[in-house]
């Protein structure tokens, strides 16, 4: 393979901005929940990259054939990786699809065949388009790529910051992540924040049912996250994390109480019994291993079921947060019995057919 740009590719990032930017000029896209890849094509070779320099090229060969097809001879195009559902994206059915065996690797392909949404290109024919300005480079990708295949697609772009936060709203439960806002004079530049990202974020009262130690061994890394349901069963919902190094050492001293007994009347007491058990890897137990762990050690703490704990988060999917949590506050106002799945506010879904023929694209 002998292209203007070569992989590794380290892509372009985007800052976390709270509301919608609206400098004149600006243009927007939808923020895509799913794996970002860089695509490059030389005549027959293709190669899927990830934004971690992970190859994805092996777990997504039914995208190597369609891309085959919709893409230019020599091109690098950045895009995202999703998978479709009737009820929007899927990112569990997603991260199912690296799998070790290659025969699960063509089930799933089958069963659950990956989408690529295109949304920059980086190089065309003996071009090296980095240093073009983005509008440039999108004029372009338009002229190349060939969305009559299916789950081929050209992210959608506005100029009108009335229709991104339309679109911010109004296809949330679709799965989009959020809206980009992108500078139409800016160049690619790798691994930079030269974008900006606006994301669905929002709060939750949830039962603080545990914690990990931070890998430092010196300070609470993470604290462990129950919700429960309509008949009381209470599940792991996820985590919340990112405390600084004096919030953690903070945390060792204001949960060391509720570390007395903690198991004797736990809820996942049986998950904590399993945690040194290898066969223990089902996702849903917080000290359970799994694929995606990279081996790294997730056994936990119990802590008494007395704690609450105001938590921002973005979305829920299958029944859990889809990213980590940030812990806003304690409440010792709130009872653990009060955090239930019906405090969330989940928008209603919506059909990914009629985003893309609101926005002109196949």
């Amino acid at each position: 393979m002998e292209l203007p740009v070569m992989p590794p590719v380290r892509p372009m990032l985007a800052t976390l901005v709270r509301d919608l930017p609206r400098s004149p000029g600006l243009l927007y896209e939808p923020k895509w929940d799913g794996f970002r890849c860089i695509v490059f094509r030389d005549g027959d070779e293709i190669e899927l990259g990830s934004r971690n320099d992970r190859p994805l090229t092996r777990y997504f060969p039914e995208l190597v054939d369609l891309l085959t097809d919709a893409l230019p001879q020599r091109c690098v195009v950045d895009g995202e990786i999703i998978v479709v559902t009737e009820n929007g994206l899927d990112f569990d059915a997603l991260q199912n699809r690296l799998h070790p065996a290659a025969s699960r690797v063509r089930k799933l392909a089958a069963e659950t065949p990956a989408s690529f949404v295109a949304f920059d290109v980086l190089a065309l024919d003996d071009r090296e388009l980095t240093a073009e300005p983005f509008a440039t480079r999108r004029r372009l990708l338009e002229t190349v790529l060939d969305t009559a295949f299916a789950r081929v697609h050209l992210t959608p772009l506005t100029d009108d910051p009335e229709v991104a936060r339309d679109w911010f709203t109004r296809f949330e439960g679709a799965g989009f992540d959020g809206v980009m806002a992108k500078d139409p004079t800016l160049p690619y530049q790798q691994d930079k924040r030269a974008m900006w990202k606006v994301k669905h974020e929002r709060t939750a009262d949830c039962v603080v049912a545990g914690f990990r130690w931070h890998k430092d061994g010196k300070g609470i890394g993470s604290l462990l996250l129950g919700l429960y349901d309509d008949v009381g069963t209470l599940h792991h919902v996820g985590v919340a994390s990112g405390f600084s190094a004096a919030r953690r050492a903070e945390l060792v001293d204001e949960l060391r109480p509720l570390r007395q007994g903690a198991l004797d009347e736990h809820p996942w007491r049986d998950w904590a019994a399993a945690a040194g058990d290898p066969s223990a890897t089902a996702g849903r137990m917080p000290g359970g291993l799994s694929r995606w762990s990279g081996g790294k050690d997730l056994s936990w703490e119990p802590l008494r079921i007395e704690l609450v704990a105001e938590v921002r988060y973005e979305h829920v999917q299958a029944g859990r947060f889809r990213h980590g949590g940030r812990l806003v506050r304690f409440r010792p106002d709130r009872t653990p019995g009060s955090c239930t799945y019906s405090q969330l506010d989940e928008a209603a879904p919506a059909e990914l057919t009629a985003f893309f023929a609101e926005a002109g694209t196949p």
